[in-house]
């Protein structure tokens, strides 16, 4: 049978060219995101700046202990002196602290300083002048001096740690574009002497690296991290760790989205074009080909298809997924460290999903045709009677029971995370609409057969017929009109109704007439002092964002296997206020207790987060670089649900944060104050690089995070859909080309060209508005509970442009590959051979 099924391809070139280009598109994304998971899981960043390291010691960012991995968004730093006691490690023949700091030059922009002592670690050399010996003393990158048109002996103004350094050039380096200063200083600027960030260690000759590891970590205890390999990158860049982590969502719902649409698209087309081939087999069944014989052929036909059409997408896959990742780093979404990995997992997922996708289909197409008996088999092929099953029933009815679980879950999920939910809810819906699709698509055509054919006539009165006829058919090219408008609808206003939500929650939590802010890095605590006596200035405060962690009651420990044990600590945005004036700038108001107590050791907890503690009670915590402290409960403060902030006196929060300084203070005028003039006042308060803003002006940060996601929103949009759309044109166009027998008998009995064409406009007509109907119930039910979730309205923020939009292309796509189909079968002499 497999001889017979290699020479029966060469016969269905149409058909099999449209499954194979679905199987080969399907494959390719679905193993392009198999490598974004995996780069996500395995986190690889070779070093760079580091790279001459064999092994690099920094803090540990992740919070051990818990069930759930947790990483610290603050680097987490390491005491001087380690550098010197892993210098005394048996093998180790030099350890060089390490330490960075942002800062910027103003002819220049921003820039990363270090110590000098760093450069040993990082491929540069010094290429003019000399290395910087003491305070006043810097060293540029060649190509950053350049730019700024500085040189040697010159002098530089740079703005770092909240104040202006004036430095000597002392020398230029080729291969970076950083800047170092001594040790001593780079300390100093930092703001956190008696510090570094990490420790690279040079091996001595013969040493074994792995035996060096050991020791070191024997020697370091169980803080700090001892990396090797492609792992010492993460000392470079904390955000290695947490922001590749999310990567991993991401791909996964990237990749179960495109794997979805895959199994929809290589099904429908794969049973389409074997269903093109009823009569065919059902001749084989009368003239004495037995049930098995035909499975196999259909089988090995469909075997030979996908091993070609999977092996073919493995190959550019790579290539795709490290564009994707490139795409992501552009975005921001992930850090440019980042390698990307795609080893043979994703490439034998891939493919073996394609693979199982295409033999389910045909086996579901074999069965269909091998259970026939043989005197029936030329009448079924004649008369689709069979059109549906029980399995295929209750399948279906089992995904609608799981899609309305996950609706309600969705309505009920706090609003940041009513996303992550919504979305397998729109997979579970579109699978189950689909596998309902003909019972659904036969309904739908019955209630609009009355009125179609009152509209159109007589092409109206065979349009419908032919779909009551032929379900299976119209059933193939409803689906794809579902998927592409469902999930276009789905993702498109899941996107809109997140930014709204999240900027709503933003905006309703500002109360500030302006923003001040330095590119310093930012500002002292007590430049809020000198923003308050300037007159005009009704109120002031410092505002510091972070994260931190409610350590469970129950202590944490780690297990006795590999997985770690131990409750899960509740992670919550910090917010660093000073509280004076915090009424006026700010919507924070104390449900319990009161804000102006936020002094010393304090917290004030949002109201959902003190269930169980009483006002005075010790609560524990851990800030965003790891460091353990316990709190005194003094408010609670209520908030919109999924948006709750706990605040922390500012300066508490500031010794925990990388720049260690406030970003940004807001200020409340008082009532008739020149807001020009008084902006004036603000920026002449004595501190380096100071810029005011309005309102507006604090939200382009929210802005920029919500451009973000939107960038993977429309990536995942534009080729998850892009694939459906692409199995729309291909079904429809599949499905008109295999009425060419049916066309030529209409003209054979005096049809004409024409009325063939208005009955097929009808058709399309018909499809259009199935697949529509419901790809809109799709997103309906993904998007309405999301709404309650977000906005506490069932309708969702964003243009009703954008429905107008994916009907308008719909309706276009369908119509145009429908009617440009039947026109070119339409070329063929009535009475010709297939």
């Amino acid at each position: 049978m497999i001889g017979l099924a290699l020479r029966t391809l060469r016969f269905h070139k149409g058909g099999f060219l449209a499954s194979f280009a679905a199987l080969f598109l399907g494959a390719l994304i679905v193993v392009a995101c198999g490598g974004l998971l995996e780069t996500g899981i395995r986190a690889d960043a070779p070093p760079r700046r580091l790279a001459a390291a064999a092994i690099v010691v920094t803090g540990d960012q992740r919070y051990q202990g818990t069930v759930q991995e947790l990483v610290f968004p603050e680097r987490v730093h390491l005491d001087a002196a380690l550098a010197n006691k892993i210098a005394t490690v048996p093998g180790v023949a030099a350890a060089v602290p390490d330490l960075s700091f942002p800062a910027t030059l103003p002819s220049g922009g921003q820039v990363t300083g270090h110590n000098w002592s760093s450069a040993r670690l990082t491929p540069l050399r010094l290429a003019q002048g000399t290395a910087p010996s003491g305070p006043g003393r810097i060293v540029l990158g060649e190509d950053l001096a350049e730019r700024a048109g500085l040189r040697t002996g010159g002098h530089v103004q740079l703005l770092v740690h909240g104040a202006a350094e004036r430095f000597e050039i002392s020398g230029l380096a080729a291969g970076t574009g950083d800047v170092f200063v001594a040790d001593a200083q780079a300390g100093r600027l930092t703001g956190r002497p008696g510090t570094i960030d990490s420790v690279g260690v040079f091996l001595a000759p013969g040493a074994s690296t792995a035996q060096v590891v050991r020791a070191v970590r024997a020697a370091a205890g169980t803080g700090p991290a001892v990396l090797a390999g492609d792992d010492r990158g993460r000392a470079e860049d904390p955000a290695v760790l947490a922001d590749t982590g999310d990567l991993v969502p991401l791909a996964a719902a990237f990749g179960s989205l495109a794997a979805m649409a895959m199994v929809f698209v290589v099904a429908g087309t794969l049973g389409l074009s074997i269903r093109q081939r009823e009569r065919q087999s059902a001749l084989l069944r009368a003239v004495g080909a037995t049930p098995g014989q035909l499975r196999r052929l259909i089988l090995g036909e469909t075997m030979i298809l996908t091993v070609a059409a999977t092996a073919l997408a493995c190959y550019p896959a790579p290539r795709l997924g490290r564009l994707l990742l490139r795409v992501f780093v552009h975005a921001g979404v992930v850090p440019d460290a980042v390698a990307f990995r795609s080893g043979p997992v994703p490439l034998i997922a891939g493919a073996g999903l394609a693979i199982t996708a295409a033999l389910g289909a045909a086996l579901m197409a074999a069965h269909t045709a091998a259970r026939t008996r043989p005197a029936e088999a030329l009448a079924e092929a004649a008369l689709q009677r069979r059109w549906f099953s029980r399995v295929r029933l209750v399948l279906g009815v089992l995904c609608l029971g799981g899609g309305t679980a996950l609706a309600f879950g969705t309505a009920r999920s706090d609003a940041p995370d009513a996303g992550g939910v919504a979305t397998p809810a729109a997979l579970v819906w579109t699978i189950g609409f689909g596998l309902l699709g003909p019972v659904l698509a036969r309904a739908i055509t019955t209630g609009l057969a009355r009125p179609v054919r009152a509209l159109s006539g007589l092409s109206g009165e065979l349009a419908t017929s032919n779909a009551r006829a032929r379900t299976a058919r119209l059933t193939a090219a409803v689906m794809p009109v579902m998927l592409a408008t469902g999930l276009a609808l789905s993702l498109t206003y899941l996107q809109t109704t997140q930014s709204a939500g999240a900027r709503q929650a933003f905006e309703e939590g500002q109360r500030a007439d302006l923003v001040l802010t330095s590119a310093a890095g930012g500002l002292p605590l007590d430049a809020v002092d000198a923003v308050q006596k300037i007159p005009g200035v009704a109120a002031a405060t410092a505002q510091i964002p972070g994260r931190g962690f409610i350590e469970p009651a129950a202590p944490l420990a780690p297990s006795d296997g590999e997985e770690p044990a131990g409750p899960q600590p509740t992670e919550l945005a910090l917010q660093g206020i000073t509280p004076q004036g915090s009424d006026r700038t700010t919507a924070f108001r104390a449900a319990t207790g009161t804000l102006t107590a936020l002094q010393g050791d304090t917290v004030a907890l949002p109201a959902r987060y003190a269930t169980g503690h009483r006002l005075g009670d010790t609560i524990a915590m851990r800030l965003g670089d790891g460091t353990r402290t316990r709190l005194k409960l003094v408010a609670t403060v209520g908030a919109r649900r999924g948006y709750e902030t706990a605040l922390v006196p500012a300066a508490l929060l500031a010794a925990h944060t990388d720049a260690g300084l406030v970003p940004r203070i807001l200020v409340s005028t008082a009532p008739g104050a020149n807001r020009p003039e008084l902006a004036a006042a603000l920026t002449a308060i004595g501190h380096p690089g100071l810029h005011v803003t309005d309102r507006d002006g604090l939200a382009a940060g929210r802005q920029d995070q919500d451009r973000t996601q939107a960038t993977m929103a429309w990536l995942v949009l534009a080729v998850v859909v892009g694939y459906a759309v692409m199995s729309l044109v291909n079904t429809q166009a599949l499905a008109t080309a295999e009425r060419r027998r049916e066309f030529g008998l209409m003209r054979l009995i005096g049809a004409t060209r024409r009325q063939v064409l208005r009955m097929m406009a009808v058709e399309a007509g018909l499809v259009i508005a199935v697949g529509i109907t419901l790809g809109f119930l799709v997103a309906a039910l993904t998007i309405v509970p999301l709404c309650l979730s977000v906005l506490g309205s069932a309708l969702p923020a964003g243009s009703p442009w954008i429905l107008a939009a994916v009907v308008a292309a719909a309706v276009a796509l369908t119509s145009a590959t429908t009617l440009t189909a039947t026109r070119i079968v339409l070329r063929t002499r009535p009475g010709a051979r297939p």
